[in-house]
């Protein structure tokens, strides 16, 4: 039997750590540690490589940090059957219908709002990832009651939707930056496109991640035994690495992250399978929850909250009181100010995760 069976109130904690390690990479770049580090290390032929791994790749190709976002949107899905079970066993499915839709539109209304903090004024632009799970949250509830072999052919149809949506707008450069469909329906939705590439329509894609999720998260809740669990994930995991990478080694579809080509996001979905896969199976199979571990966790409890903390007063709050410190204890060092400046956001990186841990400890959890 599954270890879940008849527990409503049960918590998978790889799930929480996988989140929270998710979290805590989101704040460290809240916090200028991304930024500061390749800074510093940009003109060394060893480290700057692997800094350019917590930067977005400029539009073909695949870095690290490319992943996080699709990581997140993949977790939401997989926390959603367990939610569900846990509300449903409390309330009625209208009930929980109506809290899906209030939190979709919170979390539109704060990624929206979360632009005007960016430009320091009131702008309409719906490119921040919270205005897209919005959309792959109703997306995948919509469809999470349908057989699994339903739900992953919906989420092939999104993908395949995908490259119809840009071939044939622009059959000879289909996915040119600024040039493409998804810049032409940000006009329609905005009247700009985005300076990096990014575009709206990026949702339809990625409601793959959210959906794959889902079905994770209704396995695990399953019958199967653990490792039945994880050889599941890990061959979905290889099969969606497969095709991705396969599309764009043979020049069917790029992978392109900023405007969430089919190819990206079956790669970065394998990547999520395996993920959880590892993770689930080291921590919860295994059974080596070690407290380290709660470094981590921690921060998923919290996860929406110090996301916009972080990106919004906290950078603004804790940098320059930071900066008190660590400049007031180095300058008359002689440390160099790069350096300064690395230090300083991971001084405000653990002020970010102190800020989860003390509400963790004090049950203190932001649910929208």
């Amino acid at each position: 039997m599954s270890q879940f069976a008849g527990d409503v109130s049960k918590r998978l904690y790889s799930l929480d750590v996988f989140r929270g390690l998710t979290m805590f990479l989101l704040i460290a770049e809240g916090a200028g540690f991304h930024h500061n580090f390749y800074e510093l290390v940009k003109d060394n032929a060893f480290l700057e490589p692997i800094a350019l791994q917590l930067h977005h790749h400029p539009w073909h190709g695949l870095r690290f940090w490319d992943l996080i976002q699709p990581f997140f949107m993949f977790i939401v899905g997989v926390a959603m059957p367990f939610s569900l079970r846990k509300r449903l066993a409390t309330g009625s499915r209208q009930q929980v219908t109506r809290h899906i839709v209030k939190r979709c539109f919170l979390l539109f209304a704060f990624g929206v709002l979360l632009h005007c903090v960016y430009a320091h004024a009131l702008v309409w632009e719906l490119w921040n990832v919270l205005v897209q799970l919005a959309f792959t949250i109703l997306i995948a509830y919509a469809i999470m009651n349908l057989p699994h072999k339903y739900q992953i052919l919906i989420s092939a149809g999104l993908l395949l939707l995908t490259e119809l949506l840009y071939r044939l707008y622009n059959p000879q450069d289909p996915f040119n930056e600024g040039h493409s469909i998804g810049s032409y329906m940000d006009m329609v939705f905005m009247g700009k496109i985005n300076d990096g590439g990014w575009v709206t329509i990026n949702f339809i894609p990625t409601a793959a991640h959210t959906i794959w999720g889902v079905v994770c998260g209704q396995i695990l809740l399953s019958a199967k035994t653990g490792m039945e669990k994880v050889k599941t994930f890990l061959l979905w995991g290889i099969v969606l690495l497969v095709l991705g990478f396969g599309m764009d080694l043979l020049g069917i579809t790029p992978i392109i992250k900023r405007i969430a080509t089919s190819s990206f996001t079956l790669a970065s979905g394998g990547f999520a399978l395996l993920a959880l896969a590892f993770s689930y199976w080291y921590i919860d199979v295994k059974d080596h929850q070690k407290k380290w571990m709660r470094v981590f966790s921690v921060v998923g409890t919290n996860s929406i909250f110090i996301y916009l903390f972080s990106e919004t007063v906290g950078h603004q709050w804790f940098t320059g009181f930071g900066k008190i410190f660590t400049e007031g204890l180095l300058k008359p060092l002689n440390v160099p100010e790069d350096i300064i400046l690395v230090i300083n956001a991971l001084f405000v990186l653990y002020m970010f995760w102190y800020l989860t841990y003390f509400l963790d400890k004090k049950k203190v959890y932001f649910k929208i």
